[in-house]
């Protein structure tokens, strides 16, 4: 990181260093991701000279995707780590300047200019840009990372076409797991429901469709235990253990998603920002504003409904262009 703009250089002990930025950025996005990359793409080339902060999983959640099929441009598909590089570089080329620090603190009730903070150091600026994204719940079970991606997926959407006239599993027993398991139904032979209790939570509507559909089975009182397989290279079955006895058995299967729903990364914002009860930034609807005049929110971290890679740059891109009128606004 250069010194461009730094006003002083404080040592503290175990030698950290903090740095206390003087003037103001125009825009800060905290978070990167298909939303941050694209906010960054847009606010660069209106000379905006963005600052962006990658976060602790830089790329956001399509770094730990294979193979990306529905990104429009890609007629042959992309891998995700590649398709999060590209962003990463075309926002670059425009002058975008991108810091691998996590942001761990943010002062916004006061208005603008709005102080950003990391481990080392403390920015302000006079527009932020929240794409901060979600992470989907995972069991935490062993090896769950090493079969991301290789048989293990947390979106149907986004990889039920790799799975054509296979058998899967779906683990949940809401209105999102009814969801996925329905869509999956148009590639896969077969697709059986795990639930842990004996009683869907899903809406009436929902299950009526789960339960109609001749390609849905349950397994009920049921979860997961462990993964079968080789980690890093495919996943071929799951343990299942009985809710009620404690019993356990193999299971084989194609393939598993998770649906147990996301979880926002908000928790710096709380207080701050409004969120409704899951913790999902709250925006002007049809906007990335947010009820705090000049700062903006996109991608996953306001969206429930589409959580796709292609919503979450438009939505970027609009929070680009806001913070631009903004800040024009504000001029004079």
């Amino acid at each position: 990181m250069g010194c461009r703009g730094v006003d002083t250089i404080l040592p503290l002990p175990n030698l950290r260093i903090v740095i206390i930025m003087s003037d103001p950025r125009n825009v800060i996005i905290i978070g990167s991701g298909p939303a941050g990359y694209t906010a960054a793409l847009y606010a660069s080339r209106a000379n905006l000279n963005p600052l962006l902060f990658e976060g602790l999983q830089p790329g956001g959640q399509l770094t730990i995707t294979t193979d990306v099929e529905n990104f429009p441009g890609f007629p042959e598909g992309v891998q995700g780590p590649e398709l999060m590089q590209l962003f990463r570089k075309q926002a670059e080329r425009f002058g975008t300047e991108i810091v691998s620090g996590h942001v761990t603190e943010v002062s916004l009730t006061e208005g603008s200019p709005f102080t950003v903070r990391t481990s080392d150091g403390e920015w302000s600026a006079r527009t932020v840009i929240v794409s901060t994204g979600a992470t989907a719940r995972l069991l935490g079970l062993d090896d769950e990372d090493g079969y991301m991606g290789r048989g293990l997926s947390a979106c149907a959407t986004c990889d039920g076409f790799f799975f054509r006239d296979k058998e899967v599993l779906v683990v949940g027993g809401g209105d999102s797991a009814m969801e996925e398991a329905t869509f999956l139904t148009r590639f896969c032979a077969k697709v059986t429901v795990v639930h842990r209790r004996e009683q869907l939570r899903a809406s009436k509507i929902m299950q009526d469709r789960a339960l109609s559909n001749d390609k849905i089975d349950f397994i009920w009182n049921a979860g997961i235990d462990g993964y079968l397989g080789t980690p890093g290279e495919r996943l071929t079955g799951v343990r299942l253990v009985d809710s009620n006895t404690g019993e356990t058995r193999d299971h084989a299967t194609d393939g598993v998603f998770l649906a147990i729903g996301h979880v926002p990364n908000t928790s710096i914002f709380e207080g701050q920002l409004p969120m409704d009860p899951q913790g999902y930034l709250l925006t002007t609807p049809g906007t990335a504003s947010t009820e705090l005049p000049g700062v903006f929110a996109c991608g996953d971290v306001q969206d429930t409904v589409y959580r796709q890679a292609v919503t979450a740059a438009g939505s970027g891109c609009m929070a680009a262009i806001e913070a631009e009128r903004w800040l024009e606004t504000q001029e004079g």
